[in-house]
């Protein structure tokens, strides 16, 4: 198993790359786009974005809205026809709650599109299993607590909800060969000092990446970095015992926790990841990242409520250059090192690249 979280992908799609510079930019289609087909969840996570009230993300976003069947259909056709690469599902909500999962993940991947899932797990068996598993390329599960009495009281669900997300972990890892299974586990103060104990018992499991983030508490760096203070060396000391005892090349330990803390200052004003994996809400509006979904004050690129998503692509080039980071980004975002990285290989001077 090769290195499966890396900022170096884009980098092995050199065509795209060179249709972003800002002062010649040529509309292609994105590599990667992250559908949320729905915004309802089964379960209720006190650190949920979406659903609180002090974080941006998701403000705008209205619980019960779900794309519709056939304007689902209708994308699919598009990403098909436009040569989009890949496709996660994600929320909002959680998409194994969508109705109309089964039949867009397979049209996807008999057209070739790789598929991909975020997920809470409950509702990971039967055919969406099933197809996941024979066609997927990745699914990944959220998780915080360490047994059936703290799974329930993060989420709000029973205390037997933790049984079946672990047996539905267990059963899609003896089905599938090809679709990697990952966890990724969300820390606060409560779980911090189970963090070892979490990955050892999913590595018995089977389950072949863990990631460990951070839980977001708010909407400004300071905020989040004081929450976490208190416990942040004892989830790092846990973070390299378990790299030491349990990774390999069948099981990868990726923390995540240090590098989405720090700061959520942007010092760059463009943003080429917007071309490379936008994202598409439960209300048919185009965003610019997972970071501004359901923002439609600063994160909305269009909208295809009543028109088609390959042909708003086309006609909207100005709004990729709309979004300012330096201004409008200072908040949690997943792409800003991958954003730094484009931008500085972007501007590098072509007279100079031979002195390697």
């Amino acid at each position: 198993m090769g290195i499966l979280y890396s900022k170096l992908k884009m980098f092995h799609f050199p065509e795209k790359l060179a249709s972003l510079p800002l002062e010649n930019p040529e509309v292609l289609p994105p590599l990667h786009i992250r559908i949320k087909p729905t915004n309802v969840c089964n379960h209720n996570c006190w650190y949920c974005a979406y659903r609180r009230e002090n974080i941006q993300l998701g403000k705008d976003m209205v619980l019960r809205e779900q794309i519709p069947e056939a304007r689902m259909m209708e994308l699919v056709d598009d990403c098909i026809a436009m040569g989009v690469k890949a496709v996660t599902f994600s929320g909002g909500g959680d998409p194994l709650c969508y109705p109309h999962l089964a039949v867009t993940a397979r049209r996807l991947t008999d057209a070739g599109i790789k598929i991909a899932c975020l997920t809470n797990g409950a509702l990971l068996k039967g055919e969406i299993a099933e197809i996941f598993a024979s066609k997927g390329s990745w699914i990944r599960v959220s998780l915080d607590g360490w047994d059936g009495e703290s799974y329930g009281r993060y989420r709000g669900v029973s205390a037997d909800e933790y049984n079946r997300v672990m047996s539905n972990l267990s059963a899609f890892r003896r089905s599938s060969e090809t679709c990697l299974l990952g966890v990724v586990i969300i820390v606060d103060a409560d779980n911090a000092p189970k963090v070892y104990e979490m990955i050892r018992q999913f590595h018995s499991l089977g389950v072949q990446s863990a990631k460990v983030a951070p839980c977001f508490t708010g909407n400004h760096a300071e905020e989040n970095n004081a929450y976490h203070a208190p416990h942040f060396d004892l989830v790092k000391e846990q973070i390299q015992r378990a790299i030491a005892d349990f990774s390999s090349d069948r099981f990868e330990i990726f923390d995540s926790y240090y590098a989405q803390l720090c700061t959520f200052h942007k010092e760059y004003d463009w943003c080429p990841y917007i071309q490379i994996n936008p994202v598409i809400g439960a209300d048919l509006n185009v965003y610019s990242c997972h970071d501004k979904a359901y923002n439609l004050d600063s994160g909305l690129l269009f909208s295809i409520q009543e028109q088609r998503f390959s042909e708003a692509w086309l006609r909207n080039k100005e709004q990729f250059f709309s979004i300012t980071p330096s201004r409008q980004c200072n908040h949690h975002c997943v792409v800003n090192e991958k954003n730094r990285m484009l931008i500085e290989y972007l501007d590098l001077d072509r007279r100079h690249l031979e002195f390697v």
